[in-house]
């Protein structure tokens, strides 16, 4: 006799508790860590390596909480400044968003060790502004206020020289003179979003140079074509990343764009909030350029420990990009 039931003869059925519901993931490809990315992180291991602890690291080596945790308890000591790094004979690295020219001259000037860890891609920003800035042309930057790699960019140059747009009010509003104009832009964005801003400079200003290939880095654009590809088909879906993460940013708001009724950004499988996740029968995952496989492991075994799941891989491209190290920490010879 089944317990609260008081007729026996009527047929119940009863759920076991093992029984889960069905969940069709659907796993972006690709997804993760970018090029830059393993090579900064490889920057700050080899470092520890071959020098041992401390290795100071100036900001974030990448917006990862998880990353910079783990490479903290191997003996990084990151700071938010050179100040703050004591004189010493340590590897002082430089992350992956890359730093004002004020900040290597100042670590030249105290004799410090510096290892530059800069994504090769945004180097090539760095360059091609400072090419426009030697042409006489005024750069405008398309990015966003704040944000490390755009204080990055912007320090390239004599202040000044920069104007900086984030949206397509700001494009109306710029104040610009008359002179030859060129613009460079943030290597983590929309693409749909910066698209539409470059066009309007374009509009505005038909002489404007841009840069010979695109400055949006192929990591940032590969990760949103693959949301794009899934966000219509699933109930919800789970960006991995950290909040402060700019490309992680840009694929939530990809998917919501894209026709997914639920878009989250989540940092580990502790954040996930089950009371927006209950009703679902279908997931999309992906990751931010700066989460390691890890989390998104993590994530999909804390939906596997509730629902019945099925993974399934969409990719949309395929990544053969490889960085070396900075040279400093190259083997002899390479």
């Amino acid at each position: 006799m089944v317990a609260g039931v008081s007729n026996p003869a009527v047929p119940v059925t009863v759920r076991l508790m093992t029984d889960k519901p069905p969940l069709r993931i659907l796993l972006a490809a690709p997804r993760g860590f970018c090029a830059g990315v393993v090579r900064a992180i490889d920057a700050v291991e080899q470092a520890l390596k071959l020098y041992g602890p401390p290795v100071y690291v100036r900001h974030e080596i990448v917006h990862n909480k998880y990353v910079v945790e783990s490479l903290k308890a191997k003996g990084a000591v990151f700071v938010d400044e050179l100040s703050e790094v004591p004189q010493t004979r340590a590897p002082v690295i430089f992350s992956a968003h890359g730093v004002p020219k004020a900040v290597p001259a100042e670590a030249a000037e105290r004799g410090l060790f510096a290892i530059d860890a800069t994504c090769p891609l945004v180097t090539k920003v760095h360059r091609e502004a400072e090419i426009h800035f030697r042409r006489g042309r005024r750069v405008v930057l398309v990015g966003h206020a704040g944000h490390p790699e755009v204080i990055g960019t912007m320090g390239q140059l004599p202040e000044g020289a920069v104007a900086l747009v984030e949206t397509l009010a700001d494009v109306a509003a710029l104040d610009v003179a008359l002179e030859p104009l060129a613009y460079v832009t943030q290597t983590t964005l929309s693409v749909d979003d910066t698209r539409d801003i470059v066009a309007a400079l374009v509009l505005r200003f038909p002489g404007i140079v841009g840069p010979h290939r695109e400055d949006i880095c192929y990591a940032t654009t590969n990760r949103q074509e693959a949301v794009k590809a899934i966000a219509p088909q699933v109930d919800a879906l789970i960006v991995v990343g950290s909040p402060n993460s700019s490309n992680s940013q840009r694929l939530k708001e990809v998917a919501e764009r894209s026709g997914c009724p639920l878009a989250r950004l989540i940092l580990r499988a502790g954040d996930i909030d089950w009371s927006l996740f209950g009703a679902i029968s279908s997931l999309g995952v992906t990751a931010g350029a700066s989460a390691p496989d890890i989390l998104i492991e993590e994530i999909i075994d804390a939906f596997a420990a509730r629902y019945e799941v099925r993974v399934e891989t969409v990719s949309t491209a395929d990544e053969h990009v490889f960085f070396p190290l900075p040279r400093e920490l190259r083997p002899a010879g390479a």
